[in-house]
């Protein structure tokens, strides 16, 4: 069977879902001395690409998610599932692990 590519590929999380996108790492200090990239630690900061619609509760009502696209937020240290589309590093995250929004 033949394979075909995707030209673009997207991604809608489900349930309380959010797909998010880690800032660069930070390479420079301050001060302006440049650091090796393998020596920095991941920044516990990102934007939101995609939310999901929410979450339902037992009795079947839509608790819709508080974040959408393009929000700033703070991420736990460890946590979420990594994702690669397109050469692009995501992470998908519950909403209840999402440490706070950046105003």
């Amino acid at each position: 069977m033949f394979r075909t590519r995707a030209l673009a590929r997207t991604l809608k999380p489900l349930g309380d879902r959010i797909l998010v996108k880690r800032a660069p790492k930070e390479v420079q200090t301050a001060s302006g001395i440049y650091l090796p990239t393998d020596k920095t630690k991941d920044p516990n900061e990102g934007e939101v690409v995609a939310a999901g619609p929410g979450e339902r509760d037992v009795t079947g009502t839509l608790h819709k998610t508080s974040l959408q696209a393009g929000d700033k937020v703070l991420l736990p240290e460890y946590g979420g599932s990594k994702v690669t589309i397109e050469d692009q590093e995501l992470f998908l995250i519950r909403e209840s692990d999402i440490l706070g929004k950046f105003e």
